[in-house]
């Protein structure tokens, strides 16, 4: 199955969940008690910390949750805040889940040291739910905007190209899928 955020950020092809952590887990939950997908497959937009460029596609099997503050040394959780459904070898990029959105460069940059990338508000939620229902999970993203202050304005100005470049990228990855 494949999902998405919902709102404005929507596909032919994806079922919405809700945007941000709580929107996300309580809808996908509730869809996995009635109708427990085989596989989930989520496709939004993200910000990049730095490494990323605008319009890359960046697949990925790995979220964490780590909040802003814990970069600075003002807070700690006593909850695991990576997941993994990566079962191979194979490095993922880490996204980053939170309902806020990034907007201050320098210390999002330290992000980076922790082999964090990518920013997307809903794929922790999206694989901590899979964890608990033992699905198979990944998602798919493209970069809209860099976790600067001019991020939003960037993620308007790009959001419907990437939509295009994520809607093509799934659609070739299916045909690829199916054919092989």
């Amino acid at each position: 199955m494949i999902i998405c955020a919902g709102n404005n950020e929507t596909f032919d092809f994806a079922q919405p969940m809700g945007v941000g952590l709580i929107e996300t887990a309580m809808n996908l939950t509730r869809l996995c008690l009635f109708d427990k997908p085989e596989f989930l497959l989520f496709v939004g937009s993200a910000g990049s910390y730095g490494d990323n460029k605008i319009f890359d596609i960046i697949e990925s099997k790995t979220a964490s949750n780590i909040e802003l503050a814990f970069l600075r040394d003002e807070a700690y959780t006593p909850l695991d805040n990576v997941i993994s459904t990566n079962t191979t070898n194979k490095k993922d990029i880490i996204v980053n889940s939170s309902n806020y959105i990034s907007t201050c460069q320098e210390l999002t940059k330290k992000f980076l040291a922790l082999g964090v990338g990518i920013e997307n508000m809903e794929f922790f939620s999206v694989l901590k739910i899979a964890q608990e229902f033992n699905i198979p999970a990944g998602g798919v993203f493209c970069i809209t905007n860099y976790t600067n202050k001019n991020a939003h304005e960037e993620f308007l100005k790009n959001h419907e190209k990437a939509k295009e470049l994520l809607t093509r990228h799934v659609e070739t990855r299916i045909k690829e899928l199916t054919t092989s």
